[in-house]
């Protein structure tokens, strides 16, 4: 699975994409949270060593699809059982359940179906057959069998999303990563329909499709998305075999489908991969299906992709987004081999599944013959690593290879460190044994384990064997500890300026309060660049040095008699994971000349460093805002320049002092009106700046000039000022009081699509008045109708930096009812929510010690804690930095 592009915190990593589009399936009814469902490993070990699972027949009537409510699901499952007259259970999520049989024995439903659990006992050693008839519900929050119906065209469409535990909202399924089967789906459908599943998709006879089996795969990654969707073909040809490609979306999006462009990236995907892992991609198709309101970036079912549908863009992005875009179609084109082909034995190793198929995602788009972005690595460096310091320092960090208890524990653990440090640290290791020694010991993995489970060890020992290194200690101090090290230069010269030593010093801060373990020194392979201005005044590396570092302090072996660089980066090229620091000499002249970098790797480094310092307070935030200002008009890449746009807001918005936030703000406010003046007329700079200038606008005259491009009265040379750009700039109107609701339903009446209603619904919960907020609140919080991603719009709209004293009311009725809504909402709903709605705006005293209470009283589970406790962390930090902006102006 990708990581979602939306941001539910206000300090969260967010990708280049706007948060999910919204729908007219209200009528579908959000499902609730099930007593009972949570599955321990306990259980699931029990339960695998207990059972093998042969394979499943499922029956699924969709027949009545474009109506909601519920659908026919009939399973028959065969496995087998170790031991006779043995019980244990099976997973289902349904409203009903008419017919259990269980070897030709009537089981009654009313005696052995429970929360989400059917009770199985008096198994037969050997083979068992079970039959379950059920009424299964659609849902709309993005979890089981999502249904949408499209305002463009009123049809229905479908999809699925099982990851973590939702295979068993659609059929009676086994629900673990370990039982394995095969898969035999037959399903009926709507006349006119498309019924896409892991299989190939058959001629159907009737209205009803019948699927050949799949391969052995996990449940997560089973698959079914129906509708009259939108479809292009193509194949992929390589080593004597032809794979058949498709792309799905709705026809209401066909327009704007860059089939080709989106072939491209999959092509050079599976040329590259195949190559690296040397073994046949494992499916007999590739599907990618883009589909609507899908809470993450997309998701790795076998042969058939679900992807968000936001990556058709409807109006102009910049590259950054196009980049963005292929990272998650290679990060799932990864999953089939790693993660579909081999599986994790249980979820403790889902960091190992997610952190492979990113590393790997962004070396393709590195590497491979003919990329468009041969500098992936520095949006890597730039985004998933800033999102991964971020969440390595909360109170709820916790090591790489996470224990996992239960299902609880997977599904807040879809985080920073699972994504983002579990991907930097495997960059580690492709360092530290080598590139061309981790691919063979991947190829030796693939082949000793296809289609079965694995753990950890698994890798490391096939990765020990072909590179030579003992990977244990590796292990144990990278995988299985919690927190980051601190890396500075220690370097002194003589008088000529020639050095005379140099070491790196190697610090293990203190772990979060409340996180668990303790600080640790870790080995570091690792490079040291020296830099030199050249006559041109652009920062060029003379010399790099890579070597390994461990323990407190590493000699650097540098020539005799080399003069000292300009500037000395550690870290260079990025290949380990740490906090790094910039000795004075090197901090100096970065500051002057951080866009002068030639290479945009040690600029995002730069940057890095210089947001890191801010989160930290060792740098005030005005001093941020003059650093991005004196670099940010050099910054080729678009993807670091719009990290930095969104950066300086949070800044302004969370760690400036409070009586100089204005004037930040206004200072800020000013420059995107002037950059996005000298930006080259079409550019994807001059698209950013128009972007930032919409969230960041504030006077009289800058407001007019976003109503002036919103009705033509104003132009800009090269500008575009096409749907999404419309509904940024009516966005900000809205919230500052200079559009209401006959602007807003003007502009959805424009786009009248599910774009469209999302946009319209956060603006209105944008609107600067007691009224708007208290609409947005009862329609997310008081009510549970609306969809998953109106849900997330409105939260969206709601929380306005600008409408502090506004939101002030809300701290307490959010802790009113927080636990509540977690024990009632499916776990996507109540998540939101809970960190949507959290007071992150209000920094002060009295809300840390308003959490603490509701913590102390409130006795929420551990899932919900953590939300919390992190959101709480969050404004803990922006205290501390406000402090330090503050001092700073004395």
């Amino acid at each position: 699975m990708a990581a979602g592009q939306h941001n539910p915190g206000m300090e969260g990593w967010a990708g280049t994409l706007e948060p999910a589009s919204t729908d007219e399936s209200r009528e579908s009814g959000e499902i609730t949270k099930v007593p009972g469902t949570n599955l321990t490993r306990e259980e699931a070990q029990e339960r695998a060593r207990l059972l093998s699972v042969d394979s499943y027949e499922i029956q699924l009537d969709l027949s009545g699809a474009q109506e909601g409510g519920t659908f026919r699901s009939v399973t028959t499952v065969v496995f087998d059982s170790a031991e006779a007259g043995a019980a244990t259970f099976i997973d289902l999520v349904a409203p009903a359940v008419h017919e259990i049989v269980l070897n030709g024995e009537r089981r009654d439903p009313a005696s052995v179906f429970a929360d989400s659990r059917i009770a199985l006992d008096g198994l037969a050693a050997g083979r068992n057959e079970l039959l379950v008839v059920a009424d299964c519900a659609y849902t709309n929050t993005g979890e089981g069998l999502h249904r949408f119906v499209d305002p463009v065209d009123q049809q229905a469409y479908l999809y699925t999303q099982f990851e973590v535990p939702d295979a068993r909202r659609v059929f009676a399924s086994f629900e673990q990563p370990d039982l394995k089967a095969t898969f035999r789906f037959t399903v009926t459908a709507p006349e006119g329909w498309t019924v896409i599943s892991n299989s190939p998709t058959p001629e159907p006879r009737d209205n009803e499709w019948s699927f050949a089996p799949t391969p052995r795969i996990s449940t997560y990654i089973t698959a079914l998305v129906a509708g009259p969707y939108h479809a292009v073909h193509s194949s992929w040809e390589g080593d004597g075999r032809s794979v058949p490609l498709a792309i799905y979306c709705r026809p209401s999006l066909a327009e704007y489908l860059d089939a080709d462009a989106i072939f491209e990236v999959t092509r050079q995907g599976f040329d590259w991969f195949q190559e690296k892992f040397d073994y046949p991609y494992p499916f007999e198709k590739y599907d990618q299906l883009f589909v609507p309101e899908f809470n993450a970036g997309a998701m790795e079912n076998a042969g058939a992709v679900t992807i968000r549908d936001q990556y058709v863009f409807r109006s102009k992005v910049t590259d950054a987004a196009y980049e963005a875009r292929a990272e998650t179609i290679l990060h799932e084109l990864a999953h089939m081999w790693f993660g579909d082909l081999v599986t994790m034995e249980w979820w403790n190793d889902l960091w190992l599944n997610e952190s492979f198929a990113t590393y790997t995602s962004i070396a393709c788009q590195a590497y491979a013959p003919g990329s468009r972005w041969p500098d992936a690595f520095t949006s890597f460096a730039n985004q998933m690593k800033t999102w991964a310091y971020r969440q390595d320092q909360l109170p709820s960090t916790h090591p790489i290879m996470a224990d996992i208890r239960d299902l609880d524990d997977v599904l807040v653990n879809f985080d920073g460190i699972t994504y983002a440090k579990g991907a930097s640290v495997l960059k580690q290791l492709v360092a530290y044994v080598g590139m061309d020694e981790f691919f063979q010991g991947v190829r030796a993995y693939f082949k000793r384990h296809e289609w079965g489970n694995t753990r950890l060890s698994d890798l490391l020992g096939a990765l020990e064997e072909t590179s030579g290194r003992d990977l244990k200690t590796w292990s144990k101090a990278w995988l299985e500890t919690a927190g980051i090290n601190v890396l500075r230069p220690e370097i002194t010269t003589a008088d000529d300026g020639t050095l005379t030593s140099f070491a790196i010093r190697q610090e293990a801060p203190a772990l979060p309060a409340g996180a668990t373990g303790q600080p640790t020194l870790r080995p570091h392979r690792l490079a040291v660049g020296f830099y030199d201005l050249d006559g041109n005044g652009k920062l060029v590396r003379t010399d790099r040095i890579e070597l390994d570092v461990d323990g407190e302090l590493t000699e650097v072996p540098v020539p005799a008699g080399r003069k000292r660089p300009d500037v000395v980066l550690l870290n260079d090229g990025d290949l380990t994971y740490a906090k790094v620091r910039l000795d004075a000499e090197s901090l100096a002249v970065v500051t002057r000349h951080l866009g002068d970098f030639a290479d945009s790797l040690p600029r995002a480094l730069c940057w890095a460093s210089a947001w890191d310092m801010t989160r930290d307070a060792e740098m005030p935030a005005r001093d941020y805002l003059d650093l991005v200002l004196s670099g940010v008009g050099k910054e080729s890449d678009i993807g670091v320049v719009q990290s930095l746009q969104r950066q300086v807001k949070l800044a302004l918005d969370l760690y400036a002092a409070p009586a100089w936030r204005e004037t930040g703000l206004a200072r800020w406010a000013d420059a995107t009106l002037e950059q996005l003046r000298a930006a080259e007329p079409g550019s994807d700079h001059q698209l950013a700046w128009a972007r930032a200038l919409a969230s960041a606008a504030r006077t009289d005259a800058q407001l007019d000039l976003l109503a002036g491009l919103l009705d033509g009265s104003e132009t800009i040379e090269g500008l575009a000022v096409d749907t999404d750009l419309r509904w940024a700039l009516l966005g900000r109107l809205a919230a500052t009081g200079r559009a209401d609701e006959p602007e807003i339903a003007a502009e959805l009446e424009r786009d009248a699509t599910s774009a469209g209603e999302r946009h319209a619904a956060s603006a209105r919960a944008a609107r600067p008045t007691a009224e708007a907020k208290a609409e947005a609140w009862a329609a997310a919080v008081e009510s549970d109708t609306l969809p998953n991603a109106v849900q997330e719009a409105v939260i969206g709209g709601f929380i306005q930096t600008d409408q502090r004293d506004l939101l002030a009311p809300y701290t307490e009725k959010y802790f009113a009812v927080v636990k509540d809504i977690w024990e009632k909402r499916s776990h996507e709903m109540a998540q939101q929510i809970a960190l949507g709605f959290y007071p992150a705006l209000q920094v002060s005293q009295d809300t840390l010690d308003a959490t603490d209470a509701w913590l102390a009283s409130a006795e929420p589970g551990a899932a919900l804690r953590r939300l919390v406790t992190e959101s709480r962390a969050g404004v803990e930090r922006a205290l501390n930095a406000q402090k330090a902006d503050e001092a700073a102006a004395r």
